[in-house]
């Protein structure tokens, strides 16, 4: 069993977290919200004081932050997981960032004689929860091999993709395909709606053929039911899509149906639905339509 530090205890990192305490391992927990901390040590976990601290009391330490600037803060910030890192320990930032941020964590990590990996997840609260992520890495084999049997406490799919900053061009595609395909749900549920149809009734119908989906079947019972309970939420999924949209940029790719739905997003953050889960997109799509997908009254009643 190791001696792993996790930093970042939001609505992911606390299940991912509690998953590593059920299966054994020793955990010095951290974040800077102190009821986010209390739920983690009240389940087992040791409290950390800072960064730096956690990371000096584990051998290896994992991050799960909103964004870049929070993970350049948390590890090569004052306070940072490198000042407290020894050399030869094992950093694994989970969260979600641009690629370019990675590699600079990277590179910072490897002066310091500490080994990076970036392991971006997909699945949300439910998969997070299960144990059951999809956990996309980028790093040097040596490293992934060592740290598989951790992930694998995490996720059911764990991918070495890549060296450094590799795992988050995956998690950017994965992200693209799914912000995409809520979108395309939401026109397809709204257009139904507006035909007179039940859309519970149509989602039974397509979710057997080419367009089922792990995505459809997740997300359009939650727009049926009027669920937009966050398991993902809107604004994270707008900060993933603006970041493949910089990555793009920066190696000249046209994404345009990226930048339509990353507009939404925007929109929609703009509406104070920002918190909300991302299948919350579909409400855009019925504004512009001036419908809200549900079933007829007479319907399942």
């Amino acid at each position: 069993m190791s001696n792993i530090g996790f930093i970042g205890l939001g609505i992911m990192g606390n299940a991912m977290s509690k998953n590593l305490l059920k299966a054994g391992h020793s955990l010095v927990a951290y974040d800077i919200v102190p009821e986010l901390l209390d739920r983690v040590v009240a389940a087992g976990a040791a409290r950390g004081e800072s960064c730096s601290d956690t990371a000096a009391r584990s051998e290896i330490v994992i991050t799960m932050l909103p964004d870049g600037p929070e993970v350049e803060q948390a590890v090569l910030g004052p306070g940072g997981v490198l000042e407290g890192a020894r050399p030869g320990s094992i950093l694994a930032d989970m969260s979600s960032i641009s690629p370019l941020v990675a590699q600079k964590a990277g590179a910072a990590c490897a002066a310091k004689g500490v080994r990076f990996l970036d392991a971006p997840v997909s699945g949300g609260e439910p998969k997070a929860i299960d144990g059951t992520l999809a956990i996309m890495v980028g790093g040097d084999d040596a490293t992934f091999q060592e740290m598989l049997p951790i992930f694998q406490k995490m996720g059911s799919s764990v991918t070495l993709t890549g060296a450094v900053g590799a795992g988050n061009v995956t998690k950017l595609a994965n992200q693209i395909i799914v912000a995409c395909n809520i979108a395309a749900m939401g026109e397809a549920l709204v257009l139904a709606t507006r035909a007179g149809l039940d859309p519970e009734v149509v989602f039974n119908a397509i979710k057997g053929g080419l367009a089922g989906s792990t995505v459809l079947n997740a997300k359009a019972p939650m727009v049926i039911g009027r669920n937009f309970k966050p398991g993902f939420r809107i604004k994270l999924h707008q900060k993933d899509l603006r970041n493949a949209l910089l990555a793009a940029e920066s190696m000249k790719v046209a994404l345009p149906l990226t930048s339509s739905v990353q507009q939404m997003l925007m929109a929609l953050i703009n509406e104070g639905k920002g918190d909300l889960d991302h299948s919350a997109i579909v409400t855009f799509i019925e504004g512009m339509a001036g419908i809200e997908v549900k079933r007829p009254q007479s319907a399942g009643a």
